[in-house]
């Protein structure tokens, strides 16, 4: 029953009780409706400016996109002629003494003196054993504790902690010890190689064996293969490419330290030479030696990128 309507009364007055009660909802919502904040209205977003359809980036400056032949064959002369350049305007107008910046002429002529007299393979010789000797024997140390500290939890507790002090530690601060140690033959100069890369391409293969995609080796277990299966036929093979890359990397670092060993304690090698010629100002000699020593580092790490394609060609 509606408020104001009592028993008893006319249909007229239930009717006007009823008619007072819908005014007074009425005038119940309207202050309601005055009281209440009304909600801020939305700004419109201004209209876009008018475009036009961008221009389709050049091969050679879109993201991780390959490039054709040509414009690589392009690109490697460009950055091998573009020092050159530079060079011989430095060399001919004389900005720099010839004393300290020879000619790439005079430059050659040195080189090919020392070839011919044979100072030149002989000290190449020795130092390229050195390399072998010392950085191989790296290698033979490192992949394998980088695969077990990359495999297994409980390796690289056991050898990180170490592993990381010691490759803080420049290998030519060793020299000494070295002399003193192995004295004063090719010992010391290969132990120096062997330190200065040994903890690096530990990490870094380490690192790959780590990138093995987990779900290769859950499928592994679920088809039924053992721990030294997955090992030998899943995380190896995988790890092998990334492997070569980190040799790669380090046989760099190998070329520097051995030319210090040489320089501190050695008799032949491109170190000594180098020493042996700023000792007399023979600066193209010097350059022509450094020259040499970065081609047999393209050359290493062509072969060495050859041989991660072929024997790498499974990993995508």
């Amino acid at each position: 029953m509606k408020p104001g309507v009592t028993p008893g009364s006319s249909v007229d007055e239930q009717a006007a009780a009823a008619q007072r009660f819908l005014e007074a909802e009425r005038a119940s919502r309207a202050a309601a409706t005055v009281t209440t904040a009304p909600r801020p209205e939305h700004k419109e977003w201004p209209a876009l400016p008018v475009r036009s359809r961008p221009k389709p980036p050049s091969a050679l400056l879109s993201i991780r996109k390959p490039v054709t032949a040509k414009a690589r064959l392009t690109l490697l002369v460009l950055s091998f002629a573009i020092p050159l350049f530079a060079w011989v305007v430095l060399s001919a107008t004389q900005v720099v003494p010839e004393t300290f910046l020879p000619g790439p002429v005079a430059t050659f002529q040195a080189g090919l003196e020392m070839a011919q007299n044979g100072q030149l393979l002989t000290d190449l010789w020795a130092t390229v054993q050195r390399i072998l000797t010392g950085f191989g024997l790296a290698v033979l140390v490192s992949v394998p504790i980088g695969i077990v500290m990359g495999t297994f939890a409980a390796g690289n507790a056991l050898f990180e902690p170490f592993l990381s002090m010691m490759r803080y530690l420049p290998a030519s601060a060793f020299i000494p010890l070295m002399m003193i140690w192995l004295g004063v033959g090719e010992e010391p100069k290969i132990a120096v190689l062997f330190l200065g890369t040994v903890f690096f391409n530990t990490f870094m293969t380490a690192d790959v064996v780590r990138s093995v995609p987990r779900q290769l080796i859950n499928v592994s277990y679920t088809l039924g293969a053992r721990r030294n299966e997955i090992l030998r036929k899943v995380i190896i093979p995988h790890s092998v490419p990334g492997i070569i890359d980190a040799v790669r990397v380090n046989i760099a670092a190998a070329w520097n330290l051995v030319v210090v060993a040489e320089v501190v304690v050695s008799t032949t090698g491109l170190g000594r030479r180098i020493m042996q010629s700023q000792r007399f100002l023979e600066t193209d000699q010097i350059f022509a030696i450094l020259i040499l020593i970065g081609i047999c580092g393209v050359i290493i790490d062509v072969a060495l990128r050859l041989l991660r394609n072929r024997v790498g060609r499974w990993v995508a």
